[in-house]
């Protein structure tokens, strides 16, 4: 996934600034596809230089509205359909796991046992964000709840396994 596809993405539903953009990836891709203000500015210009998005409206203090074009769209679904998804996950959790065997039992127990924790309060912070979003019929909404429901039960694996993996580690001498 890149930034250009993300951002393409949420002006499917509606013109937006590039602060609503911000606001609306910290309440719906952050765990997906974090990103930073410059980030999305910079990308913003860009996807504006190639006619992919056009200003759709100039506010005060030089605020843009963007809006997706045909060309955009077509970008869009183009990614959707004809780029096949990156398979290669990188994990720095699990290559440190790898690893664990270099350090005394007690230490690689404690990652693990952190790990169990860390995965607890990040499924937590998405069970909050589930109940604070105002979700509608529209298709960001369902998608994006169908997308956040992957989040709750990857963070939920993620805790059963390390707990399990924990214990693992108690045994070894």
């Amino acid at each position: 996934m890149s930034l250009r596809h993300a951002l393409l993405g949420l002006l499917t539903e509606r013109t937006a600034s590039g602060y609503d953009l911000l606001k609306r990836f910290e309440t719906s891709l952050a765990n997906v596809w974090p990103a930073t203000q410059s980030q999305i500015y910079t990308e913003l210009t860009k996807l504006a230089d190639t006619g992919l998005i056009t200003v759709a409206a100039e506010g005060p203090r030089g605020r843009k509205e963007y809006a997706l074009t045909d060309e955009g769209l077509a970008e869009l679904r183009h990614w959707l359909t004809e780029t096949k998804p990156q398979r290669t996950t990188r994990s720095d959790v699990l290559l440190r796991v790898f690893f664990l065997g270099v350090l005394e039992p007690g230490q690689a127990h404690a990652y693990l046992t952190d790990l169990t924790d860390q995965s607890a309060d990040l499924y937590e912070e998405l069970r909050r964000l589930v109940d604070a979003v105002d979700w509608d019929d529209d298709n960001l909404s369902v998608y994006g709840r169908i997308a956040l429901e992957y989040g709750l039960r990857f963070y939920e694996m993620r805790r059963e396994w390390a707990a399990w993996a924990a214990e693992q580690v108690k045994q070894v001498k």
